[in-house]
């Protein structure tokens, strides 16, 4: 599938009132687009588009206009703030004053695959709203724009697939959400043996590859929404994070008995440059590449 794209977002982000700052183009994301940027007092009209919109404020308080059919939406929204917009409607908002925001726009295919259950899942139109966890998901996934390494594919999969989820359960039409629901929906199972095995098999294979979990998911024959669940109750851990031990073991196993240099051992084992093995040997065993070498 080619990455979700500006193509589609239906046409905000094309306007003269937005400056973007930085936008996930040419990354490779299939289900998400994201773009940070600032925007300047606006009313404008936009055709339905096939993603779902998400913007989150990142300071205000703002006063925002929302228009659908004949009935009209004021509100003031503070920094944190939610904005909400379902796939498949027109939209018609005023912005009242100057805003930086991020911008998140999400396929169908990812909220439908996170919602996992018989029939579709509709968001809701929210204006306003507050969800720390939403909140903190968009910026990391801002996070990961700003810091791009090709490494951190599954990553950015597995934020990505974790905000499908909770969109999926916290905030859809009709819905009040039962907070222990919206955190851990329900009792999940995990993965049979062989389709551990096969997920990890992939992961040994393509260790020094950007790897997305849509390809996990497929060697499992789950949805990356399920696999992404059924994987963290089988080990304790998201993808990325298991692939990521995964990556620093090898990498040790390299340091301890090859004398390659370490810009390429760090390649070898999937990380994007020999600093990007640095930073992580350091924050999960306190130590550096060149310092474990020395000692082992």
């Amino acid at each position: 599938m080619p990455e979700l794209g500006l193509i589609d977002t239906g046409g905000i982000l094309c306007q003269p009132w937005v400056s973007p700052d930085r936008t996930s183009s040419g990354l490779g994301w299939e289900h998400a687009y994201v773009s940070t940027q600032s925007e300047q007092p606006y009313r404008a009209r936009f055709d339905a588009a096939a993603t779902h919109l998400l913007i989150l404020h990142l300071d205000g308080p703002v006063t925002v206009r929302r228009r659908s059919g004949p009935s009209t939406q004021s509100r003031q929204i503070p920094a944190g703030g939610i904005f909400l917009h379902p796939a498949g409607r027109a939209l018609d908002v005023e912005l009242q004053e100057r805003l930086n925001t991020v911008h998140l726009y999400l396929s169908d295919t990812a909220l439908q695959d996170a919602h996992g259950h018989d029939g579709t899942v509709e968001l809701a139109e929210e204006l306003g709203s507050s969800d720390p966890l939403v909140e903190q998901l968009v910026l990391e996934l801002d996070g990961v724009v700003r810091r791009w390494e090709p490494s951190a594919r599954t990553y950015a999969d597995h934020l990505v697939t974790t905000l499908a989820a909770r969109l999926a359960r916290a905030h859809t039409a009709g819905r009040t959400a039962d907070p222990w629901d919206a955190e851990h929906g329900g009792a999940l199972s995990g993965l049979n043996a062989q389709q551990l095995m096969s997920a990890k098999e992939l992961m040994e294979e393509r260790i020094s590859e950007p790897l997305p979990v849509s390809a996990l998911a497929s060697a499992a024959g789950l949805s990356a929404s399920q696999f992404s669940r059924q994987f963290r109750t089988s080990t304790g851990r998201s993808p990325h994070q298991f692939l990521l031990q995964l990556r620093l073991d090898h990498a040790r196993r390299l340091l301890r008995t090859t004398r390659q240099p370490i810009a390429e051992v760090a390649l070898r084992c999937g990380f994007s440059h020999q600093e990007h093995l640095t930073r992580v040997m350091r924050a999960k065993l306190g130590t550096t590449p060149a310092a474990f070498r020395r000692a082992a």
